[in-house]
């Protein structure tokens, strides 16, 4: 343990809880994150640091340290579209809005690892801190940051991600893919329509949605190999309104996930030529459009390696193994640049349920916050 960081987080600890309380408090969503970016922006002014706010007005970066070659530690500021439930004193202000997802702790222990690593009298590489608007949509705000030069003089990339499954004080490390590649479909069908007593006088629509709708995904696991774990299913069919009635449109939207790399660049013209083959009995008109999310995570092995160093130095009890998740994380455009690794950090109580991310009654254990500055602050310190 470093002296400096001990010190630091013994004279700040509470500070974390305040920071990320009051970034619960008041969530932004995607793009949105003005007043996330002055809180952010103006605690590291305070402190010396000299912070840079992003082209777009929301997110920023803040270099530390000596020149040369940096290590980015990156943390993600936006909240989702969603009314919170939690009952806690510092829930969401904003209606509709809420840290779901652990947005708030990530921009706290960023911003804790940044006034901790201003403590310590010499670092022995730099480091850039990168606040990052708008994960939440695809493909993801990263892209705005490496199109802003945030890049520039990176070797290597990091970052944490709470992980609701996972006892506080331990992080989940893992090399090779860590989530999945996740891309959306949208299918309009269009059909003459007319009555369900006539079905050969048209373009029975309502069937027509029935094939894709089994078929794609049937199809889809025949073409790609299972070890691939992609998955395609559907969350939404509209179509109709009368039962004796062939309706004139319908529409159909899913998710096609995959955690490998290659088959991502496969999928939209396999799903295409799926969708064609199955439509063109039926005499439907139709339209898809196919929306390319982010591709998977994939931790390094040098940098997976690292990240196991920086916990083991908490303690060895820490390191845990994690499984490759099926959601999407746009963490992964920067490692299409510069190598780096996600790890995730334990935020379960130890009691009680396990809620996951993404539900309104979603919160976390705050004794996390310092075990995710100690992590970070040791990916740095140990970098020499």
């Amino acid at each position: 343990m470093n002296p400096y960081i001990e010190k630091w987080l013994g004279e700040h600890t509470d500070d974390l809880s305040a920071w990320r309380r009051h970034i619960h408090a008041n969530p932004e969503l995607a793009r949105q994150e003005y007043a996330t970016t002055e809180f952010v922006g103006s605690t590291l002014a305070a402190a010396g640091l000299e912070p840079k706010v992003l082209p777009r007005g929301t997110g920023l970066i803040c270099d530390l340290g000596p020149e040369g070659p940096r290590i980015a530690l990156r943390a993600d500021m936006d909240a989702l579209p969603m009314q919170e439930l939690t009952g806690l004193p510092f829930a969401s202000t904003v209606p509709g809005v809420t840290h779901a997802c652990g947005h708030d702790a990530h921009t706290t222990v960023l911003l804790g690892t940044a006034l901790a690593l201003h403590s310590v009298p010499e670092l022995p590489v730099g480091v850039r801190l990168i606040f990052q608007p708008a994960e939440e949509v695809m493909p993801g705000g990263a892209l705005d940051v490496v199109a802003a030069g945030a890049l520039e003089g990176v070797a290597r990339i990091f970052a944490l991600h709470c992980d609701p499954r996972l006892e506080a004080g331990r992080v989940g490390v893992r090399v090779g893919a860590i989530t999945s590649a996740a891309d959306t479909v949208e299918l309009v069908l269009d059909s003459p329509g007319g009555h369900t007593s006539r079905p050969h006088l048209t373009g029975d629509l309502v069937y027509g949605l029935g094939t894709v709708i089994t078929g794609l995904p049937g199809m889809l696991s025949r073409r790609i190999d299972p070890r691939t774990s992609t998955v395609m299913v559907w969350g939404a069919v509209t179509a109709g309104k009368a039962a004796n009635a062939i309706p004139r449109t319908g529409m159909l939207t899913g998710t096609v996930r995959t955690g490998d790399h290659e088959t991502w660049e496969l999928l939209e013209p396999m799903v295409r030529e799926i969708v064609h083959g199955l439509l063109a009995p039926t005499g439907l008109s139709y339209e898809l459009d196919y929306r390319r999310g982010v591709p998977p995570v994939v931790n390094d092995e040098v940098s997976a390696r690292m990240v196991e160093d920086a916990v083991r130095a908490i303690d060895p009890d820490a390191l845990a193994d994690t499984p490759q998740s099926g959601g999407g994380e746009d963490f992964s455009w920067y490692l299409e640049q510069v190598p780096g690794a996600m790890a995730r950090l334990g935020v379960w109580r130890g009691t009680g349920p396990k809620l996951d991310i993404h539900q309104p009654d979603f919160d976390l254990d705050e004794r996390a916050l310092a075990v995710g500055v100690r992590v970070m602050t040791n990916l740095v310190l140990g970098s020499g």
